[in-house]
């Protein structure tokens, strides 16, 4: 079954955040490459997305989510999402796009 995919306007708010600070400290080809290789990985959902892990958000949302990770290193990458089969089309939802180091989406702050 092909999955089509479906961006949350935060989730592209996110990606674009993250290619511009990328941008800050790398070539032009190379910060164009990792945002290519993002969207090839996103893409990559349209079959199986159940391969990818529940994300640790997953007991704040009332929806299943998931996560796929991109990137290395200090460039790494979550992309969280949700599978929403009770639609005309089956669709992966983009909800998030975070880097690893970010806080938990859900968890109390910590005083």
């Amino acid at each position: 079954m092909m999955y089509r995919i479906d961006f949350s306007s935060v989730a592209k708010a996110e990606a674009d955040a993250a290619f511009l600070s990328f941008s800050q400290f790398t070539a032009a080809d190379r910060s164009q490459a990792w945002y290519q290789g993002l969207i090839r990985a996103i893409v990559s959902l349209q079959e199986m997305p159940r391969r990818c892990p529940i994300a640790r958000e997953n007991n704040f949302f009332s929806q299943e989510i998931r996560q796929l990770l991109y990137g290395r290193g200090k460039q790494a990458y979550r992309i969280l999402f949700t599978i929403l089969d009770d639609q005309p089309i089956p669709t992966v939802r983009i909800l998030y796009i975070r880097h690893v180091s970010q806080k938990t989406i859900g968890e109390p702050d910590e005083d």
